[in-house]
C-alpha cells in the first residue's frame, strides 16, 4: 500500500472543559476526494484547523506527506492550501490585490498568468477590482475557492467549499474541483453539510458525532449499509445515533 497523504493517529483537541476531537485516526490516501462529515461541533472544522497546523492538538500525531506536522509543518505547507467562508480575506484590498498578496506568499514564479486562469475559470473578471469586503457572500466564495487552487496544491482542504453559491454556480465549482483533482491527482479533503455533493464527489466519507469516528465508507457503501435512498437519511441516522457502531473492517468486508 502506499504512504497516504494524511495520516492522523490518537488526535483529541480539548478548549478547556470541552473536547472537540476525542482520540481520532485515519488515513487519506492520494488521489482521493474524501468528506468529513458530522453535525454542528462534530469536529470537522477543528479537524481541519489541526490538519492545516492552526491548531494544535492536545494529543496524538498527525502527518502530511511523511512528514510530523508538529515538528516540519514548514515543509508541507507549500503544497498546501485550503478555503473557508467563515476565514475573511483582507476586506479593503481588491480581490485582484488580495491574489497577488497570496500568490507571493506562496512563491508563484508567474503570478499574473495563474490568476489569469483562475479568474477565468471561476468568472471574477467582473469584481477584480472591487473590495473583498463589498462582496456578497457567493462571490466572496468564489474568491476564496480562487485563493486556494493558486498554488496548485498537492493537499486541499475544503470547510463548506459551496455555501452561499447558487445552484448554478455550485455545479459549476463541483465539476471544477472533479477537473482539478482529475488534472493534477490532488487529494482534496472537505467538509460539508450539502450531501448531494457529497455523493457525488467523494470517494470516501469519514463520519464524526461529538469528535469521534463513527463510521467510514465510500457513499455507495454507507447508502448500503444503512438501507437509505441517499447520505441525506444515513447523515440524519447517524446524528440520531440511529445505528450501532460497526468496526469499519468488519463492515466493509
Amino acid at each position: 500500500m502506499p504512504e497516504p497523504v494524511v495520516s492522523i493517529v490518537g488526535v483529541s483537541k480539548r478548549f478547556e472543559s470541552v473536547i472537540a476531537v476525542d482520540d481520532l485516526s485515519f488515513d487519506i490516501l492520494a488521489g482521493s476526494i474524501t468528506a468529513l462529515l458530522g453535525g454542528n461541533g462534530a469536529g470537522k472544522t477543528t479537524t481541519l484547523s489541526m490538519l492545516l497546523g492552526l491548531l494544535l492538538p492536545s494529543a496524538g500525531r498527525i502527518s502530511i506527506f511523511g512528514e510530523d506536522m508538529l515538528r516540519h509543518r514548514y515543509r508541507v505547507l507549500a503544497r498546501m492550501n485550503f478555503s473557508s467562508p467563515y476565514v475573511d480575506l483582507p476586506r479593503r484590498l481588491s480581490v485582484r490585490e488580495n491574489l497577488l498578496v497570496y500568490a507571493r506568499l506562496y512563491g508563484l514564479r508567474d503570478p499574473a498568468r495563474r490568476i489569469a486562469e483562475l479568474v477565468d475559470e471561476l468568472q471574477l473578471g467582473e469584481m477584480l477590482k472591487r473590495p473583498y469586503g463589498e462582496l456578497s457572500a457567493g462571490q466572496k466564495t468564489r474568491v476564496v475557492i480562487a485563493k486556494s487552487l493558486l498554488n496548485e496544491p498537492s493537499l486541499l482542504l475544503l470547510d463548506e467549499p459551496t455555501a452561499s453559491l447558487d445552484p448554478d454556480t455550485a455545479d459549476y465549482v463541483r465539476g471544477l474541483l472533479e477537473r482539478y483533482k482529475i488534472r493534477t491527482g490532488a487529494t482534496i479533503v472537505l467538509a460539508s453539510h450539502n450531501m448531494s455533493e457529497v455523493e457525488r464527489l467523494c470517494d470516501d466519507v469519514l463520519m464524526l458525532r461529538a469528535g469521534r469516528l463513527v463510521d467510514r465508507g465510500t457513499p455507495a457503501a454507507l447508502l448500503k449499509r444503512y438501507g437509505r435512498k441517499n447520505m441525506e437519511e444515513v447523515f440524519i441516522d447517524i446524528a440520531r445515533e440511529r445505528r450501532i457502531e460497526l468496526d469499519f473492517e468488519t463492515a466493509r468486508k
